[in-house]
């Protein structure tokens, strides 16, 4: 019988790993279902008085007094007569193990789902404003949190560094966030699988910053039937196929499969799915589209006002709603024709975002079936306002879901899908970087069903609030890496019920678009026009602008700004140069025009062909002026009119070089102001400004002077961009010649 019952004891102890323990697997109807202890399976633990497992192995103490507490029921079944010495010993064995789970205080760690969608605008789901359906994410807000000022960077690829790094965009390194650790590479140490699906549009691939799982395309958009080339599974080339594939749909498929792989490791597992949704092209599916077709024939103005009554009825914002810009007509005032294809292209808006909740309400299902709906922690964001810029349409006159059309993005329905506040994606007002912010998690927030959290965060804050509740350290030291601090702050304490009373500045920047919020002020500027100064806490819809009265507010943070753009973020001289002292029309050469619905199209190839035509007239060289520069050639002369809106030059194709390093020379003669810049490249698929870079010092007094670089790049140039200058003013330059390791002299940038 001894023999019998150790066998017993062995068993239990092989087979304690997917049984439980109250009645090891012997009753096939219960499951732990019926259980009058607690029996949880979440996040790889399995807990019951006494006994727990994490990541798939128990204490051995644990192990030896479970096989002993079996051998005690075993004896308890072949010996009833003599129970006592069963009960007895397993009893006395069992105490201390119960006393050590009571004395244990730590929670499983949570799942962790961060979802971000693209170009989506304030008010276009339901819980925000909309009258798009998007029931998983108005239960998740029901049943969560909703932040009513949370903010991005207002452009795609500075919010995902922002988000991923919890840093400034420019802080981390851009988008080769070589001053930065991501969010996998944080996690990840701490016991976290990690997986990533949908748009990168960053440098290099999700696998070489922490991600073991990666499905998803590379590129910033990207047809949403029949993808690119930029494709990847798990680091590889992925083809998309010809029929049966849809982006917002096989990013699902591909995250529910890496969840699938996740679950086998027992560990707890963070999900990033970046959906490109709802950015251009605006291809919905057939269903979803036609789901709102003759929805929007009412127009935008009757849409943003009752968008902005149900924003008030939900208790989410009560404001003074911007009035539209004299950029944007009344909808009343369009020609039937322009309102046919503005309404249809509204509707595919809807369509697309519809699918996106579908797809969401596909990982909900997921989780609630695995038993991880509790404690997962989801976080749904966006990474700018809705976008205004009317590019090229393609299939205008045909069905956007037939696989060929491309239509563009609506200025006036931009305006109106950032209700109520003003302006669009780059733009550093409200309608750009505000997002609606959603936090669900059952078994950690301490807040209300349904709370509205009006503290202000940013995307800069989800990397500390993330390691925080996945118990992980920050790295201070990385290899290949310049770490630079964290700009973010831990939510955690706006999960637990509390408030934040003071947070760091939230600096704003992209391009000529600056601002800055601290407290309840905000100090933001159009495209580099004069600063404007709103007290948020009274005017969140910056109807009110206030630096008159407030000239040393403005003159503070306007000091904090320049000090914060410099010293933390790093950036080039040329995005920190002082603002315009006179303001000028308010205008963007890519919003729509509506004069006609072919107008925007013929805009954008009218612009694409003067540029292909200066390409082929610039020699072999193939230079081109950039944006905010006016290109003249005279007596063998580079003439350049800088509008200070990033100005310089491109040579696209250099002629052939030999290796470097390589010496760049030439003579220059400035007005305008600021430092200069080079960018490089090596092959043609690197654009400039993702290549080398280098800042050399300018004297802007109009005398001739000698600029002579040192490019420490062995390999041969394929690109180069100069920039003379960062504000405006006239630039000239001659004698523009590289010479290689060798000290072969070639030159560039000849005119005949």
């Amino acid at each position: 019988m001894l023999f019998g019952l150790l066998c017993l004891a062995f068993a239990a102890v092989l087979d304690f790993n997917e049984q439980c323990v109250f009645c090891f697997g012997i009753s096939a109807s219960c499951s732990g279902k019926n259980r009058p202890w607690d029996f949880e399976n979440a996040g790889g633990w399995y807990i019951v008085p006494g006994f727990q497992k994490k990541g798939g192995s128990m204490h051995m103490k644990n192990i030896f007094r479970l096989a002993v507490y079996r051998t005690g029921l075993a004896f308890q079944a072949i010996a009833p007569n003599r129970s006592y010495i069963g009960t007895a010993v397993s009893s006395a064995l069992l105490a201390p193990v119960a006393l050590q789970a009571a004395d244990s205080s730590e929670p499983p760690k949570p799942n962790i789902v961060v979802i971000l969608t693209d170009d989506l605008g304030f008010s276009d789901i339901g819980c925000y404003g909309s009258e798009i359906s998007t029931p998983n994410l108005d239960r998740l807000a029901a049943n969560g949190l909703r932040f009513s000022q949370f903010y991005n960077t207002a452009k795609c690829h500075s919010s995902r560094v922002s988000l991923l790094t919890g840093r400034w965009c420019r802080q981390a390194g851009n988008e080769k966030m070589t001053s930065a650790v991501t969010i996998p590479e944080v996690l990840a140490p701490a016991g976290y699988f990690t997986a990533m699906a949908g748009k990168w549009h960053l440098d290099q691939e999700p696998t070489d910053f922490g991600f073991q799982r990666y499905f998803g395309h590379l590129s910033g958009a990207t047809s949403y039937y029949k993808g690119d080339n930029t494709f990847r599974l798990n680091g590889q080339p992925w083809a998309v196929p010809e029929k049966g594939f849809y982006t917002t749909v096989t990013d699902m498929d591909y995250a529910l499969k890496f969840l699938g792989e996740a679950r086998e490791t027992k560990k707890p597992w963070f999900l990033y799915l970046a959906f490109n949704a709802p950015h251009a092209p605006l291809q919905p599916l057939e269903a979803d589209y036609k789901k709102y077709l003759g929805k929007y024939d009412v127009g935008w103005d009757v849409m943003r006002a009752a968008r902005v009554e149900k924003q008030k009825k939900l208790g989410l914002l009560a404001v003074e709603a911007s009035p539209r810009p004299d950029h944007i007509p009344a909808w009343d005032s369009l020609s039937p024709e322009m309102r046919n294809w503005e309404a249809r292209r509204m509707a595919a808006y809807a369509g697309l975002i519809d699918r996106v909740d579908q797809e969401i309400g596909r990982l909900i299902a997921d989780l609630e079936r695995s038993g991880e709906l509790k404690n997962t922690l989801i976080l749904f964001l966006s990474d700018n306002g809705a976008c205004p810029y009317d590019r090229k349409n393609i299939g205008r006159d045909g069905e956007p879901y037939d696989g060929t059309s491309a239509w563009s993005d609506s200025t006036g329905w931009a305006w109106a899908r950032n209700t109520p506040f003003r302006y669009y994606k780059q733009n550093q007002f409200e309608g750009g970087i505000s997002t609606p912010a959603i936090v669900h998690w059952p078994a950690g927030l301490k807040t209300k069903p349904g709370a509205i959290v009006s503290s202000p965060a940013h995307l800069v804050d989800v990397l500390p609030t993330l390691a925080e509740l996945g118990g992980a350290s920050i790295p201070e030291k990385w290899p290949g890496r310049d770490l630079s601090p964290l700009a973010g702050i831990s939510l955690k304490p706006v999960f637990d019920g509390q408030t934040i009373a003071s947070r760091p500045p939230i600096h704003l920047l992209f391009a000529s678009d600056r601002g800055l919020r601290d407290g309840e002020w905000k100090l933001v500027s159009f495209q580099s026009q004069p600063w404007e100064l709103y007290n948020i806490a009274q005017d969140r819809t910056e109807l009110h602008n206030v630096i008159a009265q407030h000239p040393e507010i403005a003159s503070r943070m306007t000091k904090q700004w320049t000090d914060m753009a410099d010293k933390v973020l790093h950036a080039p001289a040329k995005e920190y140069v002082p603002v315009d002292v006179v303001a000028t029309e308010r205008k963007h050469r890519e919003w729509t025009v509506y004069s006609d619905p072919d107008a925007s199209t013929a805009r954008h190839d009218a612009a694409k062909g003067k540029k292909k035509a200066a390409k082929k007239g610039s020699g072999s060289d193939g230079i081109r002026a950039r944006v905010g520069t006016k290109l003249s050639v005279q007596d063998g002369q580079l003439q350049l009119q800088c509008e200070g809106n990033d100005p310089g030059l491109v040579f696209n194709t250099l002629p052939p070089l030999s290796t470097g390093p390589y010496t760049l020379e030439f003579r220059l003669q400035s007005t305008a102001s600021g430092d200069g810049e080079i960018y490089w490249t090596t092959d043609a698929q690197t654009i400039p400004t993702k290549g080398g870079h280098l800042v050399f010092s300018v004297k802007h007094d109009g005398e001739w002077q000698m600029v002579t670089l040192k490019i420490a790049e062995t390999r041969a140039l394929y690109s180069l961009r100069l920039d003379p200058c960062a504000g405006s003013g006239k630039a000239c330059l001659e004698g523009l010649q590289i010479k290689d390791a060798s000290g072969k002299i070639t030159k560039i940038g000849e005119t005949e």
